[in-house]
């Protein structure tokens, strides 16, 4: 695989008719790749962490408060599975739509916009009053996070140094696992809490209090957002607007730049505007395969891993906890495991963040999808109290290399694949596919646990597995030709 830092000026130049903009592209990042990280870029880095962390927990605790919810609100299969589903198919939606508004309205906006989103959304589903409320607000929640797609890696990609990128755009994915895992103790502890105080109440309100901190941490990361108002110079440069690029990169760099072109090229700019990329040159031939590696390898991991991830807590308690005298036992027990499990989950990532340059994204990606089709593979034949031993271990290999590979590689991949004017919807697009198999995933595992029985379905995910790394493995080249700088 070719390097990742591969120059600005080696591909723009070929793929980005604007000329002008793209000298000072390279120019721009130059500067940033001879830069150290600055407070701006440490900054940039943490907003976009907290805002993966609260979509991990958003995305976990459903799973931890749905046998609440179910109970509370007398919900069948049906409603269970477009419950759990809603954030993810608002995620699909989200990510395909806000993905090109952030190409044309900037990253920064786009991120205001998002967190109020997020802090409406979450308090409506902890208020709740009945199943359809519940399943609108968690479909907001979900826009909310699939806008955060396409909004954080672009944030990242186009202004942390080249050198440094991999492991800092995994960096702050990983924190989607810390939120999962905050999730999971905090869903542990709620239940606890209601078990020692006041266990008669634990149906109707448990799942409120869990559903109510994302509100808290929405909050909290809409207050970081306030000390920090930065717009991406790379969305300035293909937006024209040197003026504006220039004082950007001088904030970010902590040092005066200027990127303006010279007066020939200037008058030249509104002709040469009308050929900028836009949202249809994703299916062009040009990046056709750029879009596919993006795509469907993260469509396929999305499949097996929210399918397995919304229903954690549910597998462990069918498959090791199902004899337990009571609902907050059993409950509190399967959390306590899932909380367990998803220590693996930011284990992956760390070892994503130390491999990432050295071993490269196509080599991990593919051996993170063998992984999870081995732990898949394991869990299959785990299912009583006498096999928790290999029901744990399926799951820490599951969550330790769909982090350490795929989780990574794919968020990463769909940030670095394609040229700032469609980055962010190429992205957005990229995400929104990945939803898909994430609705796909999850809608259909409690029917197909009904039908097949969970040991089937496992060895199913366990194949969509390795064909997802035979894609990826198809499409290697894409990668070592289009990975650019921004």
């Amino acid at each position: 695989m070719s390097n990742p830092s591969i120059a600005a000026d080696e591909l723009t130049d070929e793929l980005e008719p604007n000329d002008s903009s793209f000298s000072l592209q390279s120019k721009f990042q130059t500067e940033l790749d001879s830069s150290p990280l600055t407070r701006p870029m440490w900054m940039l880095w943490v907003l976009s962490a907290g805002l993966i962390a609260l979509d991990g927990f958003d995305f976990f605790i459903i799973g931890v408060a749905m046998p609440f919810i179910q109970r509370d609100f007398g919900l069948n299969a049906g409603w269970v599975g477009a419950i759990a589903t809603a954030a993810l198919v608002g995620a699909l939606i989200g990510s395909l739509t806000l993905g090109p508004v952030t190409d044309q309205v900037g990253r920064q906006r786009m991120l205001v916009i998002d967190i109020g989103l997020f802090i409406a959304a979450s308090l409506g589903s902890a208020l709740a009053w009945d199943a359809w409320s519940l399943l609108f607000f968690r479909f907001l929640v979900g826009v909310g996070i699939g806008a955060d797609y396409p909004i954080s890696v672009s944030y990242i990609t186009e202004n942390i140094p080249a050198r440094l990128r991999g492991r800092m755009v995994i960096g702050a994915f990983s924190f989607q696992s810390i939120g999962a895992l905050l999730g999971a103790l905090i869903g542990w502890l709620t239940i606890w809490l209601f078990q020692q105080t006041v266990p008669e109440l634990a149906i109707a309100y448990a799942w409120r209090w869990m559903l109510g901190v994302g509100v808290a941490l929405s909050v909290l990361v809409g207050g970081l957002r306030l000390l920090f108002l930065l717009e991406s110079p790379s969305y300035y440069l293909a937006k024209g607007d040197y003026k504006a690029a220039s004082e950007a990169a001088s904030e970010l760099l902590e040092k005066p730049i200027l990127l303006e072109p010279n007066a020939s090229i200037k008058a030249t700019d509104a002709d040469e505007a009308k050929a900028t990329l836009g949202y249809y040159d994703l299916f062009s031939k040009a990046y056709i395969r750029q879009t596919a590696l993006a795509s469907i390898p993260w469509f396929l991991q999305d499949i097996a891993t929210y399918g397995i991830g919304i229903f954690t807590p549910t597998i462990i308690a069918t498959l090791a906890f199902s004899s337990a005298e009571n609902l907050l036992t059993q409950e509190m027990a399967s959390a306590r495991g899932a909380a367990v499990v998803n220590v693996f989950l930011v284990l992956g990532f760390v070892i994503a963040v130390l491999s990432i340059d050295r071993i490269g994204r196509i080599p991990l990606q593919v051996a993170g999808f063998i992984g999870m089709a081995i732990g898949l593979g394991l869990l299959s034949f785990s299912g009583s109290t006498t096999q928790i031993g290999l029901l744990f271990t399926g799951f820490i290999l599951f969550n330790l290399t769909m982090n350490l590979g795929p989780n990574s590689t794919t968020f990463l991949l769909s940030g670095e694949v394609f040229p700032p004017a469609i980055r962010a919807s190429g992205a957005g697009l990229a995400g929104a596919i990945a939803k898909l198999g994430a609705v796909l995933g999850a809608l259909s595992l409690p029917v197909l646990q009904e039908s097949l029985g969970i040991s089937n379905l496992l060895r199913l995910l366990a194949a969509v597995c390795v064909l997802a790394a035979l894609i990826t493995y198809s499409l290697r080249k894409a990668a070592s030709t289009a990975i650019s700088s921004p």
